[in-house]
């Protein structure tokens, strides 16, 4: 089984030196925990182990050190404050790195691989298709790629595309997904079964949360039917909430596209008498781009997210402070996240309790609402004086755009290390960057796992510095 037991389990010993009085201290860091990763051989006897077609390539010499083996690791957590008794007192969590492996438990010849796209669309969905189809072909030699339209539905209901390098050639320059996506449509005995009957066993599934909880009832049916059939996620959400690894694709590009929409907004904003630019930007239930892009913009005087309540009216409020930022700019700029604010609208008993198709409370869009309520309150408070809110949202431009070249690398090293971690005979993983190196994470932990901004972190207060905006909190 291409599986390490975990490291040596004593402690390491770490000697610092005081900042004011030059005396050494010496502190133990905890022992190391290694996240058991799923493999076919868990549950699929005699498995062949062949040489990596890879050391055979005629344009490619693997170098001393090229393959890795169970023994390289990553640390998922790599900053300690070594004065805190929480520092020392638990174990320090470690997964598999991800890379090309010396052996491989599938014959490239008998392989037939599916590729699914699923959810809402992302920056940089056809590059991780095309470096898929482009990594089995080239660097292990199978020939039996398919792409399977539609979502998790386009298993049993479509017919799958027959992929190869010539076809998805251009790919990458496309915004969208070339196999098409849908929410929903998840029927797992339809879904396995359809797997099986075309012959299907390595599976590539790229989505984002709801897609990975998919796949991980995929994995367990898998198990059950002891099914010689590796699954594999590709994290994907411009909102950037899966947690673990250190950013899913399509986030930088949907920042750098998002100051397009924040630089219009100050421009129309900064043009007008009392002229208030609005941007709507994604994030359902975390505020990472309009973080990110409020930090990267400059322009932004509020930035609201759904992990910071706001108020409007009142001392500490929204308006009272909109009040003074127009007094003194004359002009002002909000980002809000999507699902900022969602408390505060008023919805009917129906609304409270819609889902869309992949299961999720349905917001009602509160860049509309906030606009109504900016606009009530300056009539209320400075009637007859001018006022103009411009709203903008560029969601679905965000969303359509082909990935830059910062996310079109990272869809690249995500689609090679999926196929090396599968053509090994892992299943049931997902691989992602853990502090700036990719490793190999049980789809399981990913699937429950949330990436939420962090309030009381230095980032937020970086924000609260760029925009001098309220804390909203009452008194």
């Amino acid at each position: 089984m291409d599986l390490a037991m975990p490291p040596n389990s004593n402690s390491t010993p770490v000697t610092t030196t005081g900042d004011d009085d030059n005396t050494t201290t010496d502190f133990s860091l905890p022992p190391v925990t290694l996240h058991k990763l799923p493999h076919l051989s868990d549950y699929v006897p005699n498995l062949t182990a062949l040489t990596n077609p890879i050391d055979r390539s005629p344009f490619y010499h693997p170098s001393p050190g090229f393959y890795l083996s169970t023994s390289d690791l990553i640390l998922r957590h790599i900053l300690f404050d070594l004065s805190s008794a929480a520092a020392t007192g638990g174990g320090l969590l470690a997964y598999h790195r991800a890379g090309p492996r010396r052996t491989i438990r599938f014959d490239p010849a008998a392989v037939r691989a599916a590729i699914v796209t699923c959810g809402g669309l992302c920056p940089g969905l056809n590059t991780v298709i095309r470096e898929l189809v482009v990594g089995l072909w080239d660097l292990y030699g199978v020939r039996q790629i398919f792409g399977v339209p539609s979502g998790y539905r386009g298993f049993y209901s479509m017919e799958p595309m027959k992929l190869d390098p010539k076809m998805v050639h251009n790919w990458h320059k496309r915004g969208g997904t070339a196999l098409a996506t849908s929410r929903g449509g998840f029927d797992l005995d339809k879904i396995v079964n359809a797997i099986e009957q075309r012959g299907f066993n390595q599976l590539y599934v790229i989505g984002g949360d709801g897609t990975m909880r998919g796949a991980v009832k995929i994995f367990r049916e898998i198990q059950q039917r002891k099914l010689n059939i590796s699954i594999t996620g590709i994290p994907k959400t411009v909102d950037n909430d899966i947690g673990i690894i250190d950013r899913s694709f399509g986030f930088q590009t949907a920042v750098e596209m998002a100051q397009e929409a924040i630089n219009a907004a100050h421009v129309e904003a900064e043009s007008a008498v009392n002229g208030i630019g609005l941007v709507k930007l994604m994030g359902r239930s975390t505020g990472h781009i309009a973080l990110h892009a409020t930090l990267s913009s400059r322009d932004v005087d509020c930035c609201l997210i759904p992990e910071n309540d706001f108020y409007l009216e009142g001392k500490g409020g929204l308006f009272e402070f909109l009040d003074q930022r127009l007094k003194q700019n004359g002009h002002a700029v909000i980002v809000v996240a999507e699902g900022a604010g969602q408390d505060m609208i008023l919805r009917t008993g129906k609304q409270k309790e819609e889902k869309d198709e992949s299961g999720n409370p349905v917001f009602l869009d509160v860049g509309p609402w906030l606009k109504s309520e900016l606009k009530k309150w300056w009539e209320r408070d400075h009637p007859g004086e001018l006022f103009t809110v411009k709203y903008i949202d560029p969601t679905y431009m965000i969303r359509a755009v082909p990935a830059n070249a910062t996310d079109n690398l990272y869809c690249t090293l995500l689609a090679h290390s999926a196929i090396h971690g599968v053509m090994a005979g892992h299943t049931g993983f997902v691989s992602g960057p853990i502090n700036g190196n990719y490793g190999y994470i049980p789809m399981e932990e990913v699937a429950v796992a949330r990436n939420v901004v962090d309030t009381k972190d230095h980032k937020w207060a970086w924000v609260r510095s760029v925009t001098n905006q309220p804390d909203f909190l009452k008194c």
